[in-house]
C-alpha cells in the first residue's frame, strides 16, 4: 500500500489531455490528503481498497496533482529530515547510511511515469503530528536548499526517490509559529527560477483567518494555491448563511493581500464519512456548495479532497469534477446585485442579505448592526464577490499572533449578565460564552481548560461587561456553529 498524499487536480479537460492548468475554476485536488498516508486504511480493514501505488491513478485523466506527505521531520539524525509515508519510513525501510531518511527509490519510476503523463508530483512538508519549524529565517533559508537537493532541482547522495524531480513544495503546517517558512519559500523561489522546468509552491491552512501557523508567511510570500481545510475548523463545512463560513475571507485576502494576486483558493473537504472528523458533506450537497463558490468568487480555483477516501467512495471525486465542468473551467463573471443595499442603522437578523461596496453581496452570520467588511471576527460574512474588494483591519496587517483570532481586530462590546465566569474545570462547547478578567468571551469550539486569551485561540473577546448591549449572543443562532 503507497502512501503520498495526493491533491488531485481534476481538470474538467478532455479525454486524453492531461495537463493541470491552475487558471482554471474546475481543479479538484483530491488528496488522499496526501496520497502516501492511507487515510482509508486507517479506518477500515477491506485491504482490496487500501491506497495503490501513486501510478495507479496516474491512468485518469481526473488526477493531475499528487503531493507526497509527509516530510513530518525536519532536523533528524545526521542534520537531514525524515520521510514518513505509509509504506515508506524508517521503520520498514532501509535508511540513507547515518540518517533517518528512507531510501524509496522504488517509487522513482512510478513518479516518472505520472510525470509524463502530465500531472504534478509535489513533496509536502508537516502534516498534523510533524516536528516541524525553523528558529530563525537563516535556518529556514538553509533548509530549502536540502529540499531542492534532496527533491527538486538539486543533487545530492541520500535522495530518497532516486533521480524523480519533483515538481515542487506544500506547505502543510499545523504547529507552531510561521518563523523561517517566508524564508524557505523565497529561496525555493531563488532556486527555482532559473530553472528548466516550473516548480510549484502551495499550502494547506485550516480556515480560521488567520491561520495561526501560516498566515504571516502567506501574508508575505507568492503562493501558487492555498488548499482551505474547510473541515475539522468551526469555519467549514456544512456551509449556512447563519454561520462562520468564511471563504469570501479567504477570497478577499487572494484579492487584497496575497502577494500574488493569481493566487488560487480551494474549498477542502473530506472526500468519506470517515475521512475527517466532521464536515462531509454527500456529493449533491458538495457539488451545489462547489458551484455556488465558484459562481460567486473569482479567486476560486476548485475543490481538494482528502483523496484516498473518494476513489473508493463511489468515484466521489469525479463527481465533484463533473459539476464544476458543468458549472464552466473558464471566466468568471461577477454576481448581480439581487440583494437590497445595506442601510447604515438598521438591526438585521441572522440570515439577512445586503449588497454592499461596489455590490458585494453579504449575510449577517447572527444579529448585525454593523457595517458590512470581511472581519472574520465581525457580524457579516461575504456571499459573493464584486469588483470593489472589501478591506478590513485584520486584512490589511502583515504580523499575526500565533492564535486563530485576528491580530488586529479590536473586541466588539458585550453584556455579561447572567453569563457564569470562566472555569478551567468546565468542558465548553462552541459556541458558549464565559466572563474573564471583566470581559465577555465566546468559544470558537469545544475547550477544556484553554485560557480566554490564551495561545489557544479558543476564544474571542466580545468586549468589556462594563458596556451593555442589545445583543450577548447567547441565543441558539449566536455567532458560532456550535460542534
Amino acid at each position: 500500500m503507497w502512501s503520498l498524499f495526493v491533491f488531485f487536480a481534476l481538470l474538467g479537460l478532455p479525454l486524453g489531455t492531461h495537463a493541470y492548468d491552475g487558471s482554471r475554476y474546475d481543479n479538484v485536488n483530491s488528496v488522499h490528503r496526501y496520497w502516501g498516508q492511507n487515510s482509508y486504511g486507517a479506518t477500515h480493514t477491506d485491504v482490496v481498497n487500501y491506497q495503490q501505488r501513486i501510478g495507479y491513478y496516474c491512468g485518469d485523466d481526473a488526477v493531475d496533482v499528487f503531493p507526497v506527505a509527509f516530510v513530518d521531520v525536519f532536523f533528524s539524525t545526521g542534520d537531514l529530515p525524515s520521510l514518513n509515508l505509509a509504506t515508506c519510513n524508517p521503520t520498514d525501510n532501509a535508511t540513507f547510511s547515518g540518517t533517518l531518511l528512507p531510501d524509496c527509490s522504488a517509487l522513482a519510476s512510478d513518479i516518472e511515469t505520472c510525470q509524463a503523463a502530465g500531472k504534478l508530483v509535489t513533496i509536502s512538508l508537516g502534516g498534523a503530528n510533524g516536528g516541524v519549524g525553523f528558529s530563525s529565517d537563516a535556518q529556514g533559508t538553509a533548509f530549502a536548499q536540502t529540499i531542492w537537493d534532496l527533491f527538486l532541482g538539486g543533487s545530492s547522495s541520500t535522495r530518497p526517490f532516486g533521480s524523480a524531480v519533483l515538481d515542487g513544495v506544500d506547505l502543510d503546517i499545523e504547529g507552531g509559529g510561521g518563523t523561517g517558512y517566508a524564508a524557505f519559500v523565497t529561496e525555493i523561489r531563488s532556486l527555482a527560477s532559473g530553472a528548466s522546468k516550473q516548480y510549484y509552491i502551495t499550502a494547506a491552512p485550516q480556515c480560521v483567518f488567520p491561520d495561526a501557523s501560516l498566515g504571516s508567511v502567506i501574508n508575505a510570500v507568492d503562493f501558487d494555491a492555498i488548499y482551505v481545510q474547510f473541515y475539522n475548523n468551526p469555519c467549514g463545512l456544512p456551509f449556512f448563511e447563519t454561520t462562520t463560513w468564511n471563504f469570501g475571507v479567504w477570497d478577499n485576502w487572494a484579492r487584497t493581500t496575497s502577494p500574488n494576486p493569481n493566487v488560487k483558493v480551494f474549498l477542502g473537504a473530506p472526500a468519506a464519512s470517515l475521512a475527517a472528523g466532521t464536515g462531509y458533506q454527500d456529493l449533491a450537497t458538495l457539488s451545489s456548495y462547489a458551484v455556488q463558490m465558484r459562481q460567486s468568487f473569482p479567486s476560486f480555483g476548485g475543490v481538494m479532497l482528502w483523496y484516498g477516501q473518494a476513489y473508493v467512495n463511489d468515484r466521489y471525486d469525479l463527481g465533484i469534477k463533473n459539476a464544476l465542468v458543468a458549472a464552466g473551467g473558464t471566466g468568471f463573471t461577477f454576481p448581480a446585485c439581487s440583494a437590497p443595499a445595506y442601510v447604515a442603522g438598521t438591526a438585521y437578523s441572522g440570515g439577512s442579505k445586503v449588497s454592499y461596496d461596489g455590490c458585494a453581496m453579504f449575510h449577517a452570520k447572527y444579529y448585525a448592526d454593523d457595517v458590512p467588511s470581511n472581519d472574520p471576527n465581525g457580524d457579516w460574512s461575504a456571499s459573493t464577490s464584486a469588483t470593489k474588494t472589501t478591506t478590513s483591519t485584520s486584512q490589511t496587517t502583515t504580523t499575526v499572533t500565533s492564535t486563530t483570532t485576528s491580530a488586529s481586530s479590536s473586541p466588539t462590546s458585550g453584556s455579561c449578565t447572567g453569563i457564569a465566569a470562566w472555569s478551567s474545570s468546565v468542558a465548553y462547547a462552541g459556541g458558549s460564552q464565559v466572563t474573564y478578567n471583566g470581559d465577555l468571551w465566546t468559544s470558537l469550539y469545544w475547550s477544556q481548560a484553554s485560557t480566554p486569551g490564551g495561545s489557544a485561540g479558543v476564544w474571542v473577546d466580545d468586549g468589556s461587561c462594563a458596556v451593555s448591549r442589545r445583543d450577548v449572543r447567547s441565543t441558539p443562532n449566536s455567532r458560532f456553529f456550535r460542534l
